[in-house]
């Protein structure tokens, strides 16, 4: 069962149960015990109904605490094409589904006059919504032989930004060649939301489930956890690997349960024990499991 009064919100994204649906997200976030869902919008036609999400967020009592504004190159005609129209929406479907933050990725190179106003821009959106806008870390695009192509303004880091809020993807800053735990520590109090997951320094954006990668997501959990962070949590891992749906559910169950173990308090030093007992317990279930199939 969700913990609402839980800080931070531990929430699941809904890109990261594609290909299977937005619902179909709302729906394992219930069962596996998730806090609350980040929609990410464009992924399908429901994402992008806010009256349809009121519905699944009722039906399945799980609320909605973040939504992904479509900023995103495949999300480039969803709510329109224009940049700010996308997140006025954003803004507008926050405050309407009761999430705090909607995540935006930096300005894409090419949109010059809106690159230029972004962060004014975006100051002005959170004075009058009261809702966050937390700009997310991105990665240089690799071209043929591997040279770099700069793809956003003024660059894929956003902390050059102008900018009270940011958004940390570790999956990102693998790709991007940093390390997570250094962007935590330089970001102090700017930084606002996660995207909990994980990658190497491969070309593509993997989003490995955390502890599959090089971004040492439980010490950048512990990290969080020792700075009294109080942003939110949110796995955005791909799972559509998975060979059926109950490999899916198993995937995300894992997530959370590594999430729960690694974030604790400097003040619940017995609960972490607990927590890192439960989740090394799940993954001699699952090892077992593999042995015998």
């Amino acid at each position: 069962m969700p913990r609402p009064g839980r800080t931070p919100l531990i929430a699941l994204s809904t890109s990261s149960t594609y290909p299977e649906g937005t619902a179909r997200a709302f729906a394992i976030a219930r069962e596996l015990g998730y806090d609350a869902v980040e929609v990410m919008v464009g992924m399908d036609r429901t994402s992008a109904k806010v009256d349809e999400l009121l519905r699944l967020r009722d039906y399945y009592e799980m609320p909605i605490s973040s939504v992904h504004a479509p900023t995103l190159l495949l999300t480039q005609r969803t709510w329109g094409t224009d940049p700010w129209d996308k997140l006025n929406r954003s803004g507008d479907a926050a405050g309407r589904l009761g999430a705090s933050v909607v995540v935006v990725h930096p300005p894409f190179r090419w949109q010059r006059s809106y690159a230029a106003a972004f962060t004014a821009g975006i100051r002005r959106l959170e004075h009058s919504t009261g809702v966050t806008f937390a700009i997310e870390n991105m990665y240089p695009w690799r071209g043929p032989g591997g040279a770099d192509l700069r793809a956003y303004s003024p660059s894929p880091d956003p902390s050059e930004l102008d900018v009270d809020h940011l958004t940390l993807d570790l999956s990102h800053a693998a790709t991007a060649r940093q390390q997570s735990l250094d962007m935590v520590r330089e970001w102090g109090d700017r930084l606002a939301h996660v995207h909990l997951t994980d990658g190497t320094d491969r070309a593509v954006d993997e989003h490995l489930l955390p502890g599959d990668g090089n971004q040492r997501a439980d010490e950048v959990l512990g990290l969080l956890a020792a700075n009294r962070y109080q942003g939110q949590i949110v796995l955005e891992v791909q799972t559509k690997g998975a060979e059926n749906p109950a490999e899916r559910v198993s995937m995300l169950a894992r997530a959370l349960d590594f999430t729960r173990a690694h974030f604790v308090g400097p003040e619940e030093p017995a609960e972490q024990t607990l927590r890192l007992a439960a989740f090394r317990q799940h993954l001699d279930v699952d090892e077992g499991t593999d042995a015998a199939s």
